[in-house]
């Protein structure tokens, strides 16, 4: 993953507010939807995509009174850095797990989300 596909992510309108909505508490897409005003197909498609680069997790799964398995998302990220220095672009992640990762121009440093 490059750093400039991580950055168009972490700025995109809806995936930021979903990654700021789930900091603390799980929330399915309908409730994200509907709170932040976000059509729930875009919501759906982002979550898919911050939970393929690690940026999100499933936390639990419920029933709803339709029988129908809803799936709660947590934020994985507790801080997220964009930097732009001498000419390159750089980003770094801190996961709730303690874990850094960063990304440079056309590296990913071997670590992968």
């Amino acid at each position: 993953m490059t750093p400039f596909v991580f950055s168009q992510l972490l700025t995109d309108e809806y995936a930021a507010k979903i990654l700021t909505a789930i900091m603390k508490v799980p929330r399915s897409a309908q409730q994200l939807s509907d709170s932040y005003g976000i059509p729930i197909a875009a919501c759906y498609r982002r979550i898919k995509l911050l939970e393929r680069y690690g940026l999100i997790s499933c936390k639990e799964r419920r029933l709803s009174q339709q029988g129908k398995r809803i799936n709660y998302y947590i934020s994985m990220v507790k801080n997220a850095y964009i930097f732009f220095e001498d000419g390159r672009l750089r980003v770094k992640l801190d996961l709730v797990s303690g874990v850094s990762r960063e990304f440079e121009d056309g590296s990913d440093n071997g670590d992968n989300l």
